[in-house]
């Protein structure tokens, strides 16, 4: 595992896990609509292999699969976000302070890092990662690359609050914000640079996906099209978004929501 390096200042989304209930089948979705290639490993946990998804050589993901009794009391399958910190002991008692909830205190990833699982005031669950002193930080691709995640988009319970929980965390910052009508504002974000992603209040709270990550592929009707036949299901598009590129929102046959972006 290759993670992003957090920093002093304005943190960032730096790696993207994938908790599911059939790893294999999982692995089969993704290679076929993202094209991702896939390496497992031994995970944290001795019995519990991690397999690594890449974009080419370069490690971009991860994703584990979990006993079906872990999906009960209405646990699904599901990506989550980790978020690169200076320090993971403090940022996990700043989420708690802040009115969010710890699900996995601070554990230690050898030769890797440090983490815990938490989630915001709203119940939405991410990872707090600080990286191994010293580790090196793989360098940025070319925005659009296939396989890499270039947009962060949250369906909150209240979007104006949980910006004001992300922001005041983790130094994120306002920039445009679209008035969506019924559905309310749109506003998206940036931690050190362009626009990462958006916020807003989701409009089915009963199915509320909380954060969901958008994936690059060489063409969204392609990618469409291949969500279909690997057996997952398209929930919107593709659609077009201001800039050009077309988005496809989905769950995969496990029942994990995902978001595809690129050209047409």
């Amino acid at each position: 595992m290759t993670l992003n390096n957090g920093k002093a200042g304005p943190s960032n989304f730096v790696w993207y896990e994938l908790v599911t209930s059939d790893a294999k089948a999982a692995e089969a979705f993704y290679r076929g609509v993202v094209g991702w290639e896939a390496d497992t490993q031994a995970g944290v946990t001795p019995g519990e292999p991690y397999t690594i998804l890449k974009a080419g050589k370069v490690p971009v993901a991860g994703m584990m699969a979990m006993p079906k009794e872990f999906f009960t009391g209405g646990t699904k399958p599901g990506w989550i976000g980790y978020i690169g910190v200076d320090d993971v002991e403090r940022f996990t008692k700043r989420v708690q302070e802040a009115g969010g909830k710890l699900h996995r205190p601070v554990r230690e990833i050898p030769s890797v890092g440090s983490f815990s699982v938490v989630a915001d005031p709203q119940g939405t669950v991410f990872v707090l990662f600080q990286p191994k002193e010293g580790a090196e930080r793989p360098p940025e691709p070319p925005a659009g690359t296939p396989g890499y995640t270039s947009w962060h988009e949250l369906h909150a319970v209240d979007g104006k609050s949980a910006f004001e929980f992300y922001s005041g965390m983790f130094g994120w910052k306002k920039t445009e914000a679209m008035d969506m009508g019924p559905m309310g504002v749109y506003q998206m974000f940036a931690a050190d640079g362009p626009p990462i992603g958006g916020m807003m209040t989701a409009e089915d709270q009963a199915n509320r996906p909380g954060w969901i990550y958008y994936f690059n592929v060489e063409s969204a009707d392609a990618a469409a099209g291949r969500v279909k036949e690997k057996g997952g299901k398209v929930l919107m598009g593709p659609h077009e978004v201001p800039g050009g590129s077309w988005i496809v929102q989905g769950i995969d046959p496990q029942g994990a929501f995902f978001a595809v972006v690129g050209p047409k």
